[in-house]
């Protein structure tokens, strides 16, 4: 879009994020990936973060540190993370998490306008809270704010909503109302120049009053340098032991005790193992399960109807197990992105996942199966019957994959959605230059 002048916006990005980093994973990666594809090429982009993953960005960024600026942490935020700890995630996300986002924005909203100064910012773009509830101080800069995409509004199926303590029943919704309130009092959603999200859900779930500028993008993308392994019959075809992996952090919501006993089940019409990926509060207990299930092989070796804990990999050794296995699984209730399914379709992987949140984005019959979450039992019985189905059909699982691959290709490689971005960036800069008052203001 051309300024009142007929030139195209100038960008001068400048990118905040609470945290950044490929380490953490989830959305901790969204900020890196804007990072390094606009500064492959070659538009001025700037990054503000927390100092926690300074040593890791000096490694992934050697020659950009003078665009990287850091948030140091206080005592305030390490008394707040002690405390954090101590509650269920969710319940820390509304009080704790929330305190320390204040703490960390308020530090941040000065290196901001230093950079915007010195630097002739022409843009901020804050990705990440991916939540739509989070109040933004990103407002009153002098240049417009673009928030997201973000994703989010998520509640547990309806047949498994008792799998939430009664903690979390109670006061999850206390803490929606508040976030409502929050955003009234810190307007940086109201006053922003583009909300982006992922979904309709999100859009929902957005508190009253907000920019009416809001547009759909997908959070997640794909750098396909990484997740790049096309799809080969002797890989993903006919095997003598079907190989199903999980990957992600290792907390109730993901599901993985539902995942056990199914796959105990599957194992019993077909030869199957299942790798799980990751670490996380529940680590221990689903250790504890799968041993009382007779799924663990004290040997480490690829064994029928066993199962194996590798604990947390870095990104290049996640890749390295996922092509050593034939389908990705992922039984999470409350999942509202989901990037590890498109890593595994990129890499030409059929994927089963729960017919609910982010997963529903992504997939469809042609390169996975979305299994419904009706009640507990039946959606063991319906994640058998999915685990088995994939491990009986080796010319169902290629086909699958191929179909994946070439979606995430089409729609979700990391290249792709820098490009729409990029229109979202001058749409942005363009309005605020024709509409200053209205932007500043609302």
């Amino acid at each position: 879009m051309a300024t009142p002048s007929g030139r195209a916006p100038t960008l001068r990005i400048l990118i905040v994020a609470e945290h950044a980093s490929f380490r953490f994973g989830g959305e901790a990666a969204l900020p890196l990936h804007y990072f390094r594809v606009l500064r492959r090429r070659g538009i001025p982009t700037w990054l503000v973060v927390h100092a926690r993953t300074r040593e890791e960005l000096q490694t992934v960024f050697p020659r950009d540190s003078d665009r990287i600026c850091y948030v140091s942490d206080t005592t305030l935020h390490r008394c707040l993370w002690q405390i954090g700890r101590l509650l269920p995630s969710r319940l820390a996300t509304f009080s704790t998490d929330f305190a320390i986002h204040c703490a960390t924005q308020l530090a941040q909203r000065q290196i901001v306008r230093r950079l915007i100064r010195e630097e002739s910012i022409t843009i901020v773009h804050e990705p990440i809270p991916v939540s739509p509830r989070e109040p933004s101080m990103m407002y009153g800069l002098g240049v417009p704010v673009i928030i997201g995409p973000m994703n989010g509004g998520m509640n547990y199926p309806s047949g498994l909503r008792h799998e939430r303590s009664f903690a979390e029943r109670l006061l999850v919704p206390l803490g929606r109302r508040l976030a409502t309130v929050m955003n009234w009092l810190i307007p940086g959603k109201r006053r922003a120049a583009i909300l982006l999200v992922a979904n309709e859900r999100t859009r929902a779930a957005l508190p009253p009053g907000v920019c009416h500028h809001v547009y759909k993008l997908v959070e997640n993308g794909v750098d396909l340098a990484l997740w790049n392994t096309l799809p080969q019959e002797e890989l993903r075809g006919a095997t003598q032991i079907t190989r199903f992996v999980f990957l992600g952090r290792l907390v109730d919501w993901k599901a993985v005790d539902i995942l056990l006993v199914a796959f105990k089940r599957a194992a019993m019409h077909a030869p199957v193992h299942l790798s799980i990926i990751g670490d996380g509060v529940e680590r221990t207990s689903l250790e504890r399960l799968a041993h009382k299930l007779d799924l663990v092989d004290d040997g480490g070796s690829v064994s029928v109807g066993k199962c194996h804990f590798f604990g947390w990999l870095k990104q290049s050794e996640c890749a390295a197990e996922l092509r050593a296995c034939q389908a990705l699984v992922l039984p999470s209730l409350l999942e509202c992105g989901g990037a590890v399914v498109l890593e595994a379709m990129a890499m030409g992987m059929p994927v089963i996942a729960t017919a609910w949140g982010g997963p529903v984005d992504y997939l469809d019959k042609a390169c996975g199966i979305l299994v419904e979450p009706s009640s507990r039992e039946q959606f063991i019985e319906n994640l058998t019957n999915a685990l088995v189905r994939i491990a009986q059909n080796p010319d169902e699982r290629v086909r699958m994959g191929n179909a994946g691959r070439q979606k995430v290709v089409r729609e979700f490689d990391w290249e792709v959605k820098i490009d729409r971005m990029l229109g979202f960036y001058h749409a942005a800069i363009s309005r605020f230059i024709t509409e200053p008052t209205e932007t500043a203001t609302r």
